[in-house]
């Protein structure tokens, strides 16, 4: 009877507790785990086993750890086994009532239906196998028992067992990689420091890596598939010039112990900044052509600089979330400052600006401290302020600020304020007016920034009086443009201003363009006009051939619609284009070269072949999603293809799963379309037989 006493009590005490998930536990510090897990990718489940050490400061009736719909097989407390109760997110074992050190052994299995992603073990493709974590927020708990709230820090060291013919790469520093019976082996990663639990990451692949030492003698590991070398160079290009940049900029040394960056298939995001392992997007694996108009260094930058900004110190709570974003963005726009000077910074800047004068201007503004703001605010509104903040109190007093910042509060949990007083002690300034103009108040203040770039950037200043100029007589825009062209110095400043006027600038301007000017002027003819003049064709089609696979795409298209009677000479120079990652050169060709009725009828079944082929899972969701669109423009979804895009409506990437569910709803609504999907319907797994149950209401 005393015993069933017990087990109501607890009860209670675990129903009121759990309702605290998320929340920091009082008179607790958790301080180190060491676990093992074991990932199993047929079954798509974790199981581990671990042990966390604590320290009981205080009394107090239950201890709690998030885990997520995890089965727990015993756990052991200082030796002895406990009794535990688990409801699905949390599991939650009485407190011991003895003050100081504990163990909490555990051992538990999961199927986590987020966080860790099992990619490439249901297909015959051999080397495109990956598992790989995503735990932004609080969803680490999905895959180890762990705390969602960032304000419990702990030192995490993790060993994995798995394959040995695959590379593991997570957290910490290598200290042992062992092999083991059956092909498998263990690899041992030691942290050292303590950080929040959703900075925990870990990637498993056919990974190979290249690497150097920074200026202080911090391991940079950069990894790659096989298939990517020759794209190492360029992606990576600017890497060590960051990270020796960003030390010194900051002032505080890289606080981890080596840094790693791990490109994989099917990225949910650009990049994540766990901690010493920032995981990306392989879509920024480029080439050197590439590189121009979309490369790695500025998520590399940002992603770099949460080390120090939300890894190092910690935000304690969304309100503040500014501390990790606003300045994460901040530093890797200088980093673009340092790699391609400060012409291309206060341009990027001046982008951002646009953009949130856009977003402010539509009543949708929102001030820096509000916990439910945006990316836009957080990431560009907050990089603004930095700038706001460093323009106010001087270079020196701002990088002393940020030093002592970093100090007084490494590997700890910080607020809006303890920032704020560490830059007023360095300034020797009251900044209570700065709070309330940059992080109290939701409107930007685009006048403002405006004078502020005006006064920074000769070209810019340059492009603010040209349109004002244009605007009050925009009857002189050619002549004024033309009187002030040779004397710009600045490509960047050339391709705003053919952007925003190109289409009101005659053929002898733009061919003046096309014949003189560098490769992003180039591109801006190429963006600007909505059709081609005859006067412009034959320099337009010079255009194709420029290093830039977005002037390229533009211009395939643009010629192919506009001279028709050229359509295969424009077809037969770019047949061996593929462009960027996602193929948007390749896909365009194979759409145009499918609907030109007299390009080459003997391959039209092969094209078709091709560009339905991208549709498969084995393809990154960005190819797949432009094979998609291609396909439906031109109404070409047979069997094979449908049963793609039925698949694709469960993907984990939601921007790609939405877009094909309104393919799919857009696709049944045409008639007798209803009747070639339910053909297919028991050639379709569970899971899509469910999914199109509930679509087609049955």
């Amino acid at each position: 009877m005393a015993a069933m006493r017990f087990k109501l009590v607890f009860s209670f005490l675990f129903v009121v507790f759990s309702h605290l998930s998320g929340m920091a536990q009082p008179n607790i510090d958790f301080t180190r785990l060491t676990a093992e897990i074991i990932p199993l990718p047929k079954t798509k489940e974790i199981r581990g086993q671990g042990v966390y050490t604590f320290e009981l400061l205080g009394k107090m009736d239950s201890i709690r750890i998030d885990a997520v719909n995890m089965d727990f097989h015993k756990l052991v407390l200082d030796g002895k086994p406990v009794t535990f109760n688990n409801n699905g997110t949390q599991l939650a074992i009485k407190a011991p009532k003895k003050l100081g050190v504990h163990s909490l052994n555990f051992s538990y299995s999961a199927k986590p239906k987020q966080t860790v992603y099992f990619l490439g073990w249901d297909d015959a493709i051999k080397g495109n196998e990956q598992i790989w974590t995503q735990g932004q927020g609080k969803y680490t708990s999905h895959w180890l028992p762990s705390f969602d709230d960032m304000n419990e820090k702990v030192e995490f060291n993790l060993s994995f067992v798995f394959e040995e013919d695959f590379t593991v790469i997570a957290n910490g520093k290598n200290t042992k990689t062992a092999l083991l019976t059956d092909g498998q082996a263990r690899w041992s990663f030691d942290m050292q420091q303590p950080m929040s639990s959703y900075l925990i990451g870990f990637a498993i692949g056919d990974f190979n890596k290249t690497g150097f030492y920074s200026k202080s003698g911090v391991l940079n590991e950069m990894y790659y598939l096989p298939k990517d070398s020759l794209q190492v160079e360029p992606t990576y290009r600017y890497s060590k010039r960051i990270f020796d940049f960003l030390e010194k900029e900051i002032g505080v040394d890289y606080p981890w112990q080596n840094y790693k960056q791990i490109p994989v298939q099917d990225f949910l995001y650009a990049g994540m900044e766990n901690t010493g392992a920032t995981i990306f997007s392989n879509t920024f694996m480029v080439d050197s052509i590439a590189f121009l108009d979309k490369n790695y260094v500025n998520v590399n930058a940002h992603e770099m600089a949460h080390q120090w900004f939300g890894n190092l110190v910690t935000e304690q709570s969304g309100h503040h979330h500014w501390l990790h974003e606003g300045f994460a963005t901040f530093y890797a726009y200088l980093s673009e400052k340092e790699v391609f000077g400060e012409d291309y910074f206060y341009w990027r800047l001046f982008e951002t600006a646009k953009a949130l004068q856009n977003f402010s201007g539509d009543g949708n503004g929102e001030a820096l401290t509000n916990a439910n703001a945006g990316s836009l605010t957080f990431y560009e509104k907050g990089a603004w302020a930095l700038v706001m903040l460093r323009e106010r109190i001087g270079d020196e007093p701002f990088r002393e600020g940020i030093k002592n910042y970093l100090n007084t509060f490494a590997f700890q949990n910080v607020t809006i304020p303890d920032f704020m007083w560490e830059m007023e002690k360095a300034s020797g300034m009251k900044l209570d007016d700065f709070e309330e103009q940059w992080l109290q108040e939701s409107e930007f203040p685009f006048g403002m920034v405006k004078e502020f770039l005006k006064n920074k950037s000769e070209s810019l200043h340059f492009y603010f009086s040209f349109k004002e100029e244009v605007a009050e007589q925009p009857e002189l825009l050619e002549t004024r443009l033309s009187q002030a062209w040779d004397d710009l110095d600045s490509d960047l400043l050339k391709h705003q201003l053919i952007l925003d006027y190109g289409k009101m600038l005659s053929t002898g301007f733009l061919n003046r363009c096309l014949d003189g000017e560098q490769i992003k002027v180039r591109q801006a003819v190429a963006l600007s006009i909505a059709k081609v003049p005859e006067e412009l064709q034959s320099n337009f089609e010079t255009l194709l051939e420029d290093k830039s696979y977005r002037t390229v795409e533009a211009v395939l298209y643009r010629l192919w619609t506009d001279f028709p009677g050229h359509q295969n000479t424009y077809l037969d120079k770019t047949q061996d284009m593929f462009g960027f990652a996602n193929k948007n050169i390749r896909l365009l060709w194979l759409t145009l070269a499918l609907i030109s009725p007299e390009y080459r009828p003997a391959n039209k079944r092969q094209y078709f072949n091709e560009l339905s082929s991208y549709t498969g899972p084995e393809h990154h969701f960005e190819v797949r999603l432009l094979s998609f669109q291609y396909l439906k423009s031109i109404g070409g979804f047979n069997d094979s293809t449908l049963k793609n895009l039925i698949q694709a409506c469960n993907h984990h990437v939601w921007h790609f799963k939405k877009s094909t569910r309104k393919m799919l709803k857009d696709f049944l609504e045409m008639e007798d379309n209803y009747a070639r999907v339910k053909a297919i319907y028991p050639s379709l797994n569970l899971e899509q037989q469910e999914y199109l149950d509930k679509t087609m209401g049955k």
